[in-house]
């Protein structure tokens, strides 16, 4: 069987970190007899080139190939794509890992699409990730029609043929910024290049030792020598133009100014900092005309401008003042929708200051600028920073990251961009052109206002459900060419903490918490008990006897029709010796809990939650064989036989082990009845219509059958 992928690993001494990266190698789900992994030794000191070779012994796809130390990964890159039989080359860092089904579905990707290269997204919990690259897969696209400049490492999936063909090579010997120079000679020339968005293909892992590649501290004339070559490259590639600009924008933003902003530039003693602006201003007259300059955001265009008049002292002055400005994200409401999705309304904002106060614009003649007490001492007295061009970069994002993992998953978001005032003038004496009395302006800051939405649950064509763990809610809120990532939760609406009901969805069932962090407030999802348990959360919020023949109790435990049905124990207990006080339902971290006597327990028997209409019902039976008679506490355990009881009610037992419950239990508000009943009378219709009509529609052809039950859903529903 000839080789779809090959994997090309540079390795120097690594010690214990090397370990993750072969165990997702030999846990790939691509059979091994259809991909090969190549080792190439960069002349290691330590232990590894007798480990690899015994490694590579015992597993048949794997090889090593040994070379002189060059110093650098650029050489075993190039003598691994060399020596790859694989139709596809995937780059690999000796301290990373892959995820368990990458290989399978980058290549199957770039298999069906012809691609030249395959971008899988990237997790990492210590770098920045380019999140918007990853919005989505993308089948087919190149550098003019996607954001690929803003992926730039090489940690990619390469057609082999595609690199020898073009002569795409990594520069060898020490160097920087080689991965940008390499990308950069790929991505021209691609014709097809493929984003599968929807799987963490790639995980970045922080060493404990400090020691990731790229962690060393740069020489600014060599590191900007070698980034001209990279502008070389987009030059002699692009005419000038909208897409020249575009590319250039980005290394004079990330490379360029990114390195003379906050925090980084901050750090910086007077001497490196002189260092770093002559190595940096040469480039920028020299690449970045008005065109480039002219595209940035507000923030980034005063850091362009003083970095153009050769003023570090200003430079640093406004990495003060951005090092000042925090995202802000204020919860507003949270909502179960039906299909187990969480819907939050927030409004986002950029302040500044220990007191975070809102950063402040000016309203002058239908023009908006960034306030003068801001902007003060960057440009000349009187001069304004216009933004009125600038208001559609103002953005907000809401995302879900793994606590441990790093994971990444960005949420759909829908926000209005409000300008809204924030002085105490009456609107009546504004004149008309939004002019305050004075003709001064009005002062008002920028608020994102909207929804967002907390997938827990994988769709078809998406990613799949959350796995288990702890899940941060996080805001990205973009504005003056600035980005600021907060916690949400930590600003709430009073009434919000009730409304952050646990919930038991998919099939099989598993719990989903939404709790506010212990002490800052923030909001996370516990998915599938990571930490959390379902009583403690469950404790003080209602439980309704639903009428009926056969007693059922319906918990405030939110479900979704594809919810499938959970085994729980039922528990009979003594009851308190005095009544247990009702817990405030806060959803905080650690809610406050009665300790169900579960020593005291004196009989189990099991039962089954079952989703009706958004929450879980809780059958009780009428009967139960072997319960003593007595007055009992009706417990229900919901984390496990051995979790604490939550107590529902009590029970009265007669001699025959008859159950009667507690008559003080709350009845359903007449609505939900009646929205319950006609559910329960359509899918008894919906069966016995199964029952009678089915073996009459099966002897049908296929199109009478579609026919059959078109009209069946619209009578039924």
């Amino acid at each position: 069987m000839s080789v779809k992928v090959s994997v090309v690993i540079p390795v120097y001494n690594p010690g214990k970190y090397i370990d993750p990266c072969i165990d997702s190698l030999v846990r790939q789900t691509l059979p091994a007899e259809e991909f090969e992994v190549l080792f190439v030794d960069d002349g290691s000191t330590d232990d590894t080139p007798e480990r690899l070779d015994k490694l590579a012994a015992e597993h048949p796809h794997f090889r090593v190939i040994h070379i002189p130390n060059s110093g650098w990964p650029g050489k075993p890159r190039n003598v691994g794509v060399a020596e790859a039989l694989g139709e596809y080359v995937q780059f690999l860092d000796q301290d990373d890992h892959l995820g368990t089904d990458a290989l399978r579905r980058l290549y199957d990707m770039g298999h069906r699409n012809g691609s030249d290269i395959v971008i899988g997204k990237v997790a990492s919990n210590f770098r920045g990730v380019p999140h918007g690259v990853f919005r989505t897969n993308r089948e087919k696209c190149t550098l003019r029609d996607a954001p690929l400049f803003d992926s730039l490492t090489p940690h990619k999936m390469f057609r082999t043929a595609f690199l020898r063909e073009h002569g795409i090579a990594y520069p060898e010997g020490k160097r920087r910024l080689e991965d940008q120079l390499y990308m950069m000679r790929a991505y021209f020339p691609a014709k097809v290049v493929s984003i599968l968005g929807t799987y963490t293909c790639y995980h970045y892992s922080k060493r404990d030792d400090g020691k990731n590649a790229g962690s060393a501290k740069l020489v600014p004339e060599g590191y900007y020598g070698n980034l001209r070559e990279v502008l070389d490259v987009v030059v002699a590639n692009t005419e000038p133009g909208p897409l020249r600009d575009r590319v250039l924008r980005r290394f004079y933003r990330v490379e360029m100014l990114g390195r003379l902003s906050e925090p980084a530039v901050l750090k910086y003693d007077d001497g490196y900092l002189r260092e770093m602006v002559d190595a940096v201003r040469p480039l920028a007259l020299e690449y970045m005309d008005d065109s480039v300059h002219d595209g940035l955001g507000p923030m980034l265009r005063m850091r362009s401008t003083l970095l153009r008049e050769n003023n570090a002292e200003g430079l640093v002055r406004l990495a003060r003042l951005g090092s000042s400005v925090k995202g802000s994200a204020r919860l507003e409401d949270v909502r179960w929708e039906t299909d187990g999705r969480i819907t939050v309304t927030m409004a986002g904002r950029l302040v500044h200051g220990e007191q975070r106060l809102p950063l402040k614009l000016l309203s002058r003649d239908e023009r908006l600028y960034v306030h003068p007490d801001i902007t003060s001492g960057f440009l000349p007295e009187g001069a304004l920073l216009d933004i009125t061009d600038d208001l559609a970069g103002f953005q907000a994002e809401l995302s879900l990251r793994d606590r441990e993992k790093a994971v990444e998953w960005l949420c759909p978001t829908t926000l209005e961009t409000r300008v809204e005032m924030l002085d105490d003038e009456d609107d009546e004496t504004a004149e008309a052109d939004g002019n305050g009395p004075d003709g001064a302006g009005r002062t008002c800051e920028v608020v994102l206002r909207g929804t967002g939405v907390l997938a827990t649950q994988g769709s078809r064509k998406g990613r799949g459900s959350l796995p288990r763990g702890f899940w941060d809610a996080w805001v990205s809120v973009r504005g003056l060419g600035l980005v600021r990532k907060t916690r949400l939760g930590a600003e709430r609406a009073e009434h919000v903490d009730g409304q952050c009901v646990p919930a038991l969805l998919s099939s099989p069932a598993r719990p989903v918490i939404p709790y506010f962090t212990a002490p800052y407030g923030n909001l996370t999802l516990d998915v599938s008990r990571r930490g959390k348990k379902l009583v403690p959360y469950l404790e003080g919020r209602p439980v309704l006897c639903m009428p009926g023949r056969s007693p059922q109790l319906r918990l405030d435990l939110v479900t979704a029709p594809a919810t499938a049905p959970a085994a729980v124990q039922l528990v009979l207990s003594k009851p308190p010796a005095a009544p247990v006080p009702a817990t405030e339902a806060t959803g905080t971290e650690e809610p406050a809990t009665s300790e169900a006597p579960d020593a005291a327990v004196v009989h189990a028997f099991p039962s089954t939650l079952r989703p009706v209409h958004g929450r879980a019902h809780l059958p009780v039976p009428r009967r139960v064989e072997g319960a003593p008679e007595g007055t009992w506490q009706l417990g229900v355990r919901l984390d496990g036989e051995k979790g604490r009881a939550l107590a529902l009610c009590t029970v009265d037992v007669d001699a025959v082990g008859r159950l009667r419950l507690d008559d003080s239990l709350p009845a359903p508000d007449p609505a939900l009845l009646r929205t319950l009943t006609v559910q329960r009378r359509r899918a008894a219709l919906r069966e016995a219509v199964r029952t009678v009509a089915g073996p009459v529609v099966r002897r049908l052809p296929s199109s009478g059958r579609r026919k059959v039950r078109r009209f069946a859903a619209r009578l039924l529903g």
